[in-house]
Formats: C-alpha cells, sequence, structure tokens
C-alpha cells in the first residue's frame, strides 16, 4: 500500500475523516419554485422554509420533511407547455 494514502478501515477511508455535520435537508437540487401551488417542485418546500431552514430546530425540520410527500399531489403537472397555459388564463 501506498505510504502516503491515508489511514483505511475495512479497505475504505476512516469516516472521522469525511464525516460533516450538515443539516439535514430534503433538497435534490431541482430548483424551481411551482407558480401556483408556492413550493419547490424539487422538494416541495415553500421559499418561507427553504429561507428559514438553516435557522430552524431539528425537530421542525423532521417536522417539514414527514409533510413534504403530502404536498407533491398539490403539483399540477403541466401539459401542452405555453398554448395550454394561455388557454387556461382566457377560458
Amino acid at each position: 500500500m501506498n505510504d502516503l494514502a491515508p489511514e483505511t478501515e475495512k479497505g475504505s477511508l476512516k469516516d472521522d475523516i469525511w464525516a460533516r455535520n450538515e443539516i439535514e435537508s430534503p433538497c435534490v437540487k431541482i430548483c424551481v419554485i411551482h407558480r401556483e401551488a408556492g413550493i419547490c417542485v424539487g422538494c416541495y418546500r415553500s421559499l418561507s422554509e427553504i429561507g428559514s431552514w438553516s435557522t430552524i430546530t431539528s425537530d421542525e425540520r423532521r417536522r417539514i420533511m414527514a409533510d413534504l410527500s403530502s404536498r407533491a399531489t398539490s403539483l399540477v403537472k403541466r401539459r401542452g407547455g405555453r398554448a395550454a397555459r394561455l388557454d387556461r388564463r382566457e377560458g
């Protein structure tokens, strides 16, 4: 083994080297706010929740994350692009 390689445990790098103390997040890096629903189409959080995510408690984050799957059904999938959107406005 290379003398310069970090120590390994069972063939992989030690967890303490790569461990991070990050805030748990439902973010999937698809950050687009649905115009009508007002929630992110990737993680289903509101702009307010996204903005305050780093300052709210872990318990509050977990409560929000438990509710996210029920929000997915509130998003209406687009059908027909721009023409259909214009028809909805006129009709």
